[in-house]
């Protein structure tokens, strides 16, 4: 019934991966949410019962709010898997697309029962993706003009995280670490485990030789000690914006310095004008608005 990986249009995988995304992987993302939706041997019902099966339709897809677009890519995949080469898909906007209320984002063609079958899994992805695209993007005007930049975190969804990450960067974020092997990262437990900031520090690299580290610390006493351990990434958990703005002065361009802990976007700027190198945010994937696009079937 449904397309095989090796029948889809090598443009749109192509695009995928030169995103930074494995089709592969997108595909069996696809796979499993359509199973939701239709368990091996069931039926959209109500498609089936209220369009004729020769049926034919042209939908517009539009954003209902303004914002930064991601994800559209895979939408188009969903269609192409239900429907293979039976789908035409037109207007399509590039992620990271800046829109307003009411522009066309994609436009689809085919079978009306199918472009109805994929019409929820196409937009579960976009509206979430564009979610997160959109709520970086606003973090990212709000510390315009300063030094700081946008981190996301490991606070991602299960299975999802390649996905969320890739909207961050839609929305003009940075990706922090992908997993625990990729750096390491010294929070509150390690420093207990290991008996100070400067120990755990000597620990990752005596382990780990080369591999980048990052150390957190609470008061600007660990930040002077892994100062002069020679720490060069160093996470201002929770701190006051003065204490921020002093650890910047103690610091001197020695150090990568990255503002973590209870942040808010109306918090943002003053964080931002401390002159700290990084503000890592949890809530660009653990907790994100979607973004309002609606799919609507055009009468002809």
């Amino acid at each position: 019934m449904f397309t095989p990986y090796d029948a889809l249009p090598p443009a749109i995988l192509t695009e995928i991966a030169d995103a930074g995304l494995d089709p592969a992987t997108i595909y069996t993302d696809i796979v499993r949410a359509l199973a939701e939706d239709l368990p091996e041997g069931g039926d959209d019902t109500t498609s089936a019962a209220t369009i004729g099966l020769d049926a034919r339709g042209l939908a517009d897809w539009a954003a209902r709010e303004p914002g930064v677009v991601a994800g559209l890519a895979i939408a188009a995949l969903v269609f192409h898997y239900v429907l293979g080469d039976d789908v035409e898909i037109t207007d399509r906007v590039a992620d990271g697309t800046g829109v307003h209320a009411g522009d066309v984002v994609m436009r689809v063609a085919g079978p009306t029962r199918g472009l109805l079958t994929a019409e929820r899994t196409a937009l579960n992805f976009a509206c979430h993706l564009s979610g997160v695209a959109t709520a970086t993007s606003q973090w990212v005007m709000t510390l315009a003009g300063t030094h700081a930049k946008v981190l996301d975190t490991r606070k991602t969804l299960p299975g999802w995280r390649a996905l969320q990450k890739y909207a961050v960067r839609c929305g003009g974020g940075v990706n922090h670490r992908f997993s625990l092997c990729d750096m390491a990262m010294v929070k509150d437990n390690h420093v207990i485990a290991a008996g100070g900031v400067v120990a755990a520090l000597d620990a990752v690299r005596a382990a780990y030789p080369g591999l980048p580290v990052e150390v957190e610390v609470t008061d600007l006493e660990e930040l002077r000690a892994l100062l002069d351990a020679g720490c060069d990434r160093i996470l201002l958990d929770n701190m006051s914006t003065p204490m921020m703005a002093e650890a910047v002065a103690i610091n001197a361009g020695r150090a990568v310095l990255e503002a973590s802990g209870g942040l808010s976007i109306e918090r943002a700027r003053e964080v931002g004008e401390t002159g700290v190198d990084y503000i890592s945010v949890g809530a660009l994937t653990h907790s994100v608005k979607v973004f309002d696009i609606g799919m609507d079937l055009i009468e002809q």
